[in-house]
């Protein structure tokens, strides 16, 4: 036998946190009980260690923290990346109606084409992409339809309706289940917008907001005038009370975390049964530098508390793998284009396919090689922390190409960090 090489463990509370990343197991340890341990592997003596403590030794086993000479963990680890992101049951289609938008927020990174429209002949290709996936693909069961942009509610009529009502009619004739999700500042959304949603499936809404309502009408306005807090706030508040589903993504900076107890305090006088549809996510804007880590956690723990249902970033990102990472997932622009990642701007370098009347999408190389690029980094296949950090998503393997990298700065106390933030939101849920 020999200690998995996936093995972390981190202090918590005079206790030892054992995780093992391969197995996705926890253990709770006396300080004591990681010093035999530690003893035993660094004097390669672990069968001294099954002969002072037996039972340890096989509960450590059983939870993956020893495993036998001849595995080869870190193929085990790539075949089970395969397995998650070759996933076949689910088909998840991303649509940009428009790059249009009715905010110029100043760190959005798409450009804003004011003209931009998906046509008749690309809402045809479309459906004849869905009849294509679901043809071809005997294994799937579900399609997931999210709508970006842009603002999709510019076009909610011309484009998003009938698109909804085309691919949920393909669904339902196939037998597979259909949901539909949308990306959306809020603004435009009204009664009939929403009765619109429950009937085509539509589960789920992501808003952001940026801040209390200063702060937020100096970024996100309507006019020079007139803000759009109240009102997004508001149509946040509709769609939880017609039962849909809402995650208000709150933009953080130094500034927006001062007035988070003004911004809860919007939602903290609903009833239960409509405060319980909106959940809320804290993410560091990219362009700004400040290490907010640990204020976030503290406001995550904070409205936790006070039974709101607040989340960071995922502790998790290898098993439940960014959708880019997929190879049953895709976006398709207003225009044909076809990419993989919404965190990049949609333009010609960052394109990945087109697709053409028939429904087909013609990959480039880029596609290919954003599905083989995974797990290749060497500093990454020496990492304790790898079947749970996976190295970063498939888009930062490709802007690190022929770089050693990691995405938590080679620091291992991050590492210890998000191996704690795991296992305290399993301990929690």
């Amino acid at each position: 036998m020999k200690p998995s090489k996936y093995n972390c463990f981190v202090s918590y509370n005079s206790k030892i946190v054992g995780c093992n990343a391969l197995k996705n197991s926890f253990i709770i340890l006396e300080p004591e009980l990681l010093e035999l341990y530690q003893a035993a592997v660094n004097e390669n003596r672990i069968n001294d260690f099954y002969e002072i403590h037996p039972e340890f030794f096989e509960f450590m086993t059983k939870k993956g923290f020893f495993v036998e000479d001849k595995i080869d963990e870190l193929k085990k680890v790539k075949i089970l990346q395969k397995r998650i992101d070759g996933k076949c049951d689910l088909f998840h289609l991303f649509i940009n109606p428009t790059m249009n938008c009715n905010f110029k927020c100043w760190y959005c990174y798409e450009e804003h084409i004011k003209d931009s429209k998906m046509s008749k002949e690309i809402i045809v290709s479309v459906e004849a992409l869905t009849q294509r996936i679901i043809k071809e693909n005997k294994s799937i069961k579900r399609v997931y339809l999210s709508w970006f942009g842009g603002e999709p509610l510019l076009q909610f009529k011309p484009v998003v309706l009938p698109l909804l009502k085309i691919i949920s009619e393909i669904c339902e004739q196939n037998n597979i289940k259909f949901n539909s999700g949308f990306t959306t500042n809020g603004l435009l959304i009204n009664q009939g917008m929403i009765d619109d949603f429950k009937t085509y499936n539509v589960d789920h809404l992501q808003i952001t907001l940026d801040g209390i309502q200063p702060l937020h009408d100096s970024i996100r306005f309507i006019s020079k005038k007139k803000g759009s807090y109240t009102e997004i706030i508001k149509n946040i508040i509709l769609l939880a009370e017609n039962n849909l589903k809402v995650l208000v993504r709150i933009n953080c900076t130094d500034e927006t975390l001062k007035g988070l107890d003004d911004i809860m305090t919007s939602f903290s006088a609903l009833p239960n049964k409509t405060k319980k549809n909106i959940s809320f996510t804290f993410h560091r804007i990219w362009q700004i530098e400040s290490a907010l880590d640990e204020d976030v956690s503290y406001y995550i723990n904070k409205y936790n508390g006070l039974d709101f249902n607040v989340s960071g970033n995922l502790n998790d990102s290898f098993r439940d793998s960014c959708y880019a990472d997929k190879k049953n997932q895709a976006i398709i622009n207003y225009n044909g284009d076809v990419f993989k990642c919404t965190a990049r701007d949609f333009s010609l370098k960052n394109r990945e396919g087109v697709l053409n009347p028939t429904g087909e999408i013609v990959w480039n190389n880029t596609f290919d090689e954003r599905m083989n690029i995974k797990l290749k980094n060497k500093s990454c296949q020496e990492c304790s922390i790898l079947p749970m950090c996976g190295g970063g998503c498939s888009q930062i393997a490709l802007d690190n190409i022929g770089k050693d990298y990691c995405i938590y700065d080679y620091d291992e106390q991050k590492k210890k960090k998000l191996v704690l933030d795991a296992f305290l939101s399993r301990v929690t849920n």
